[in-house]
């Protein structure tokens, strides 16, 4: 139960707009304390329902749709994780900034190394600065890629034209989290996208 219980929610503002993820522990947390609804997706329509009213729909959901959902089970009754929630009290709009850090670059980069193109996890990766600080390179988007020990060590204080390497793309400035897209690329997460069209915010996963 424990790793269901940090599956990936989104949650809404009131307004309908996507603000961050959180965990599902914390979704329901705030869901008994009556503080937001979840919001399901169905048949291209948003349909609202309390905490109790989604508790109640779990036997019908489990009956039908088995694998739509992940699920929690209770002395009492079996829910449905929900995909996403809406604060009822919340109105502040998201954040308009990606925030450049080594977990968004690895994410970005989807955790290969952007000299010999292989994949690596992260305790093998570092990050690189394309022109070396040494050599006037700033700490940006456009500067920083994600690089594996052994090509890092090759590349050294240099330029990747001085090392005579390529990189395999050139490093961009993402328009929304890297690590949102990441999910987005699963069935799982895919109503999520419903209100992520044509965004250009970023959320932090808590």
């Amino acid at each position: 139960m424990e790793g269901v219980l940090n599956s990936k929610v989104l949650v809404l503002n009131r307004s309908y707009m996507a603000v961050r993820v959180t965990t599902a522990r914390r979704a329901f947390h705030l869901l008994v304390k009556n503080l937001a609804e979840v919001i399901a997706v169905e048949d291209g329509h948003y349909a609202n329902y309390d905490f109790p009213t989604w508790t109640e729909l779990g036997s019908l959901q489990r009956q039908y749709e088995p694998d739509a959902h992940e699920w929690v089970q209770t002395v009492r009754f079996c829910i449905a994780v929900p995909k996403v929630i809406r604060l009822l009290g919340y109105d502040r709009l998201p954040k308009q900034q990606v925030k450049l850090n080594r977990r968004n670059i690895f994410a970005r980069d989807r955790n290969r190394c952007q000299y010999c193109g292989k994949v690596f996890p992260s305790s093998e990766l570092s990050l690189d600065h394309v022109v070396p600080r040494s050599q006037g390179g700033r700490e940006t988007w456009t500067n920083l890629v994600c690089a594996c020990t052994r090509c890092n060590a090759r590349k050294g204080g240099r330029t990747p034209q001085q090392a005579a390497i390529a990189l395999i793309r050139e490093p961009y400035k993402p328009r929304r989290n890297p690590a949102l897209t990441l999910r987005l690329g699963s069935p799982r997460y895919a109503c999520w996208q419903a209100f992520l069209n044509d965004a250009y915010w970023s959320v932090e996963l808590r």
